[in-house]
């Protein structure tokens, strides 16, 4: 019997949820969980009037395995908006059952509804079922390299 897939937008209701997935996702990239700040700032950034991504959850059989997380950025190349996909992920004991393309899907039906250019992300060059799922939906690898400042380095940035 194949079960129905079913993508829920993060709410009060379910944001418990939300933060313990996104913490095995944290787990399995070997990154620090999120702390109970970073959890505050997550429910604000999610939840507001004007939230700064949007989140779905996803579930089986009133399970919820998996989650993923996107907004929108601008192409001035294009002069059209970028959905950038920050995150997608599916509890290991789920993979390989067609969810994350699933997920991705939905994704890029979003894209398409809000009239956008591109959708954009990036993976882990170790993980591989995600990149056999990028490969089989013939996305287009791009080559480009990454910088980034964190918190001390911000703050403590001069010219």
């Amino acid at each position: 019997m194949k079960r129905e897939v079913i993508f829920e937008r993060v709410s009060d209701e379910n944001f418990g949820d939300f933060v313990y997935l996104i913490e095995r996702l944290a787990e399995y990239e070997g990154q620090c969980l999120p702390d109970n700040k970073a959890k505050s700032r997550l429910r604000k950034d999610a939840l507001s009037d004007n939230p700064k991504f949007e989140a779905y959850l996803v579930s089986i059989d009133r399970k919820f395995v998996g989650y993923f997380i996107f907004y929108m950025t601008y192409s001035s190349y294009l002069a059209l908006s970028t959905l950038y996909l920050e995150d997608i992920f599916v509890l290991e004991e789920y993979r390989r059952k067609g969810i994350g393309q699933k997920m991705f899907q939905f994704c890029v039906q979003q894209a398409k509804e809000r009239g956008c250019g591109r959708v954009e992300w990036t993976v882990y060059d170790w993980n591989e079922p995600a990149i056999k799922l990028y490969r089989k939906i013939k996305a287009t690898r791009l080559n480009k390299m990454y910088y980034r400042l964190d918190g001390e380095q911000i703050e403590n940035f001069s010219d």
